[in-house]
């Protein structure tokens, strides 16, 4: 298999972009829940030790999608790569952009464990509805629940107000609604939309312990995994954290961002909790964003965006934090439970300051993409105890290049990027400079051949000199015929010969279109203008 059919070898299989000519206007669909539960002031403090304080109070706006435009951006995601392709090279979502848009910790323990068996599986578990009733005290009515799922609305109406009175116990059930609610909405929702999975019954058991997890490394494994599951021409519907992606795109891409959206808190992407997109013409949108994103230049992706000095005043967190900032640069693996992806941030040096050469072979992990806890529970960190290593040993992978004030792709990974990718994807008429087209083949045979007869009329030839057709329409183009002055109207304005096309003397009523000295001056116009009548 040549290099370009390995880095493209999903195209003859399922991918959307093997299949766009045939499925132009493709447009997706976004499945997401807001929740609607009230953040009280007693819950904040077991979301601050949980790590999960900022992407909290992004739940309180609702992130509308544009969908035209995400869908113009997974027809270029790679699950090769978990890069998207662009004409000046390969860009992604990384763990340095999770950390600035949402402001999830990066180091920490893999989000793991098993999906509902916790008495068989894991020490100190409980069957998971005794375990739910001791944790929440009370079980939902069955109409609520659906094998290990609970309805988002169950949660809201149970945990909706806390007494002003509350016991500690009280707000530690609220918190552990809370927390749960806002993983399965915000950075892990599923196509369900509408149901919680009681997989987090093990982590808020436990609410001191929660700022052990990498909530922000799993994020970015779910939304990798959903991007490649998108990616595949017969699904539409796309879940996973989309405010992410969403203000990843504004962030990196200026000319897609909206207009006037120019102030911004901390974590960045509540820059964009108003922004409303359109609704109409999905269709035809996608269709112009394809060509938008083919027409990029290498200035229109900005490699360095949070080293302004706007956001380095308002960043904080784990976005300061040493430790957390060498894992931006780290190739290892993403977990979230049965979902391993890879951090192939070796593919896109730029975006942390260094220049990008060409990359080594990509890993090749498309059999862990069918791999989606189904099939029975599974203690699923000796499942895939391999690629656990592989993020229990993050700090020996993290990769060393020099940081260059210019960041970018080199000349060798261009000539490289030039000969083997798929860098447009509208069709090549749209694209092709005209200037340089040649002659159609079939310009020739084509039609009659020769112009039709028509009836001639007799050439009306201007034998003025040039000079004096170069002032038509001037002010000196006016002319003294014999010697004799022009005659004058009633409102001042000079009278010009009849047929004298191009004078500027006006028909003199006084109230023409006349203008100033500085004014245009056409046959029947008035001038009051003391210049113009000395």
């Amino acid at each position: 298999m040549g290099e370009a059919d390995q880095l493209y070898r999903l195209n003859g299989i399922a991918h959307i972009a093997g299949y766009i000519d045939k499925e132009p206007t493709r447009c997706i669909s976004s499945v997401r829940r807001q929740q609607n539960m009230k953040l009280h002031d007693r819950v904040i403090p077991y979301l601050k030790v949980a790590g999960l304080e900022q992407v909290a109070r992004l739940n309180a706006h609702w992130f509308k999608l544009d969908e035209p435009l995400i869908s113009a951006f997974v027809e270029r995601w790679r699950p090769e790569t978990h890069t998207f392709h662009m004409p000046f090279g390969e860009c992604t979502v990384t763990l340095q952009d999770v950390s600035y848009q949402l402001g999830l910790p990066i180091d920490g323990e893999a989000v793991s464990g098993c999906l509902s068996d916790f008495e068989q599986l894991m020490e100190g578990g409980k069957p998971s509805w005794t375990w739910f009733q001791e944790l929440f005290g009370e079980l939902p009515p069955v109409k609520c629940i659906n094998k290990f799922t609970v309805t988002y609305k169950w949660f809201q109406t149970r945990f909706e107000v806390l007494p002003d009175n509350a016991s500690e116990d009280t707000v530690r059930m609220y918190a552990r609604a809370y927390i749960m609610v806002l993983l399965s909405s915000q950075l892990f929702g599923d196509k369900s939309g509408t149901r919680v999975h009681i997989r987090w019954l093990p982590f808020v058991a436990r609410l001191e312990e929660l700022g052990r997890y990498s909530w922000g490394s799993s994020t970015l494994a779910w939304l990798y995994r959903c991007l490649c599951r998108v990616a595949n021409r017969n699904v539409v519907k796309l879940a996973g954290p989309l405010t992410l992606l969403q203000s990843w795109i504004f962030w990196r891409f200026p000319t897609l961002r909206p207009h006037g959206f120019n102030t911004f808190t901390w974590p960045l992407a509540s820059r964009w909790a108003k922004y409303i997109p359109s609704l109409d013409q999905r269709s035809p949108r996608v269709l112009q964003l394809r060509l938008k994103l083919d027409k990029l230049r290498p200035d229109d992706f900005l490699w360095i965006p949070y080293a302004v000095p706007d956001v380095l005043e308002i960043a904080a967190g784990d976005a300061l934090d040493q430790r957390h900032q060498v894992l931006w640069r780290s190739t290892t693996s993403l977990i979230y439970f049965a979902v391993i992806e890879w951090h192939q941030v070796d593919r896109v040096l730029p975006q942390l300051g260094g220049v990008q050469h060409r990359p080594h072979k990509a890993l090749d992990i498309d059999s862990l993409m069918a791999k989606d806890g189904r099939g029975g529970d599974r203690w699923f960190p000796n499942v895939f105890a391999t690629w656990h290593q592989h993020w229990n040993n993050r700090f020996d992978n993290v990769l060393r290049f020099q940081i260059v004030p210019n960041p970018g792709p080199s000349v060798d990974y261009l000539n490289w990027w030039f000969r083997i990718a798929r860098r447009f994807l509208s069709p090549e008429h749209l694209l092709v400079d005209p200037r340089v087209a040649g002659i159609p083949q079939d310009a020739r045979p084509r039609g009659e051949r020769a112009a039709p007869a028509m009836v001639e009329a007799p050439d009306v030839p201007d034998r003025r000199s040039i000079e004096r057709r170069a002032r038509v329409g001037t002010r000196t183009s006016q002319r003294n015929y014999g010697g004799r002055q022009p005659r004058r109207g009633r409102g001042g304005g000079r009278v010009g010969r009849r047929g004298e096309l191009g004078s500027n003397e006006g028909r003199g009523d006084g109230g023409g279109g006349g203008s100033g000295s500085g004014g245009s001056y056409m046959l029947g116009s008035s001038c009051q203008d003391p210049v113009c009548s000395n």
